[in-house]
């Protein structure tokens, strides 16, 4: 079992790798097609993926990962999740030839699942009160989840994208429904584990920036443009880990009994979901940016992103800094009024946006996420020293 002291364990680490290639895959879904439909795939597949990683941050923090079966099962699990992030492209339209891909990925999917739930109803047998748990939730989970995605699967157009919806809706909200008789045997390593997939995420961010330029010749555009972008990526990094995640970790460790597991899902398990979707919607604007930039595809440097390449750049940061609030509300009953009001005025600025070049609109972002990290620096410096440096009290 995990102690108390526990941090994230190596092969926790090398298991994100598979997430890390899953998250490009997602931004690349989203980047065929600009349309809102091809959006919604890419939510629903990135919501499957975080189901995926979050199913094995709570098993993380029951057993060792990398000690005896679960070891093992880590590994088959990294398999299966592999498998499944390389039909990501064909999850809902198979290409010709080879496998039926929908079916792959439900099967893969399904394989995930079983293996997380066999560890856990193991880990479980001497624990009544957890094995009653694991039982409620699989008897749910298991079984609304993998069933709907393996019949959309066998379907086609708007009867598949329903039964996707119908799959991870029903999935969270028997989770969220199903008890709170987990166990955070480990705040440390639980908080760690999550704030390392906000660093997953946002790597897929400054990858995107490398990906928009590829095989385009340096110029002061690009220079100029990645060096925002970084920007941009480094004040969503702040936000998270200056003093939020330290704020709602402190909150975890004094939260006892139900409270805890209560913060545990819905502060981490549900707020980091609207968190990591909206850094992936980022990276998807970062890399139509780049590309203006680079002159890429007939594109100059006076031309502006419309349509779904801007509601992803501005909508991504809204998106994570009201989750952002949502995190840190929950746990505290803290409302971070700047950031609401930051949000409110990235939406606002999108009309403004619309007319300015591809490189205007990164920077206006990027203005207006410096001042909210610039004023809450300046305007909280007490509270923010005692967080980071002082005792807890």
């Amino acid at each position: 079992m995990v102690s108390e002291d526990a941090s994230v364990t190596q092969l926790e680490l090398f298991f994100d790798l598979v997430l890390v290639f899953a998250f490009t895959q997602v931004t690349d879904l989203a980047a065929h097609e600009a349309t809102a439909a091809n959006m919604l795939r890419a939510l629903l597949v990135l919501a499957v993926m975080w189901w995926v990683w979050i199913a094995y941050a709570w098993l993380g923090n029951v057993v060792k990962a990398d000690e005896g079966i679960a070891r093992v099962a880590m590994f088959v699990a990294m398999g299966a999740a592999l498998i499944v992030a390389l039909v990501i492209p064909e999850a809902f339209h198979d290409m010709p030839g080879g496998w039926y891909a929908p079916l792959v990925f439900a099967i893969g999917y399904l394989v995930i699942r079983l293996v997380h739930l066999w560890v856990f109803w193991l880990a479980s047998s001497e624990d009544t009160q957890l094995r009653g748990q694991v039982t409620r939730w699989a008897a749910g989970s298991i079984t609304i989840g993998t069933t709907l995605l393996i019949i959309a699967a066998l379907n086609h157009g708007t009867a598949q994208l329903l039964l996707w919806i119908a799959a991870i809706a029903g999935d969270m909200l028997w989770t969220f429904f199903a008890g709170n008789e987990w166990r955070v045997n480990s705040v440390s390593h639980f908080a760690e584990r999550h704030g390392l997939i906000v660093i997953v995420a946002l790597g897929e961010s400054i990858v995107s920036i490398g990906i928009g330029v590829a095989g385009l010749p340096i110029s002061w555009p690009i220079t100029v443009g990645s060096l925002l972008a970084l920007t941009v990526s480094g004040l969503l990094w702040w936000a998270y880990f200056d003093v939020a995640a330290a704020t709602v970790e402190r909150a975890l460790i004094r939260a006892r009994g139900e409270r805890r597991i209560q913060i545990a899902r819905n502060c981490y398990t549900y707020w980091h979901f609207p968190m990591i979707a909206g850094i992936i919607a980022l990276s998807l604007g970062l890399k139509k940016v780049l590309n203006y930039l680079g002159g890429a595809e007939g594109h100059s440097l006076h031309d502006a992103l419309h349509g779904i390449p801007l509601f992803s750049l501005y909508g991504g940061v809204v998106a994570y800094l009201i989750a952002l609030v949502g995190f840190k509300q929950y746990a505290t009953g803290q409302v971070s009024t700047a950031r609401i009001v930051t949000a409110v005025v990235l939406a606002a600025l999108v009309p403004v946006a619309w007319h300015l070049p591809a490189m205007a609109q990164l920077g206006l972002m990027c203005a207006v996420l410096l001042a909210l990290i610039v004023w809450e620096t300046v305007r909280f410096a007490e509270p923010r020293e005692e967080i980071r440096h002082g005792s807890e009290h």
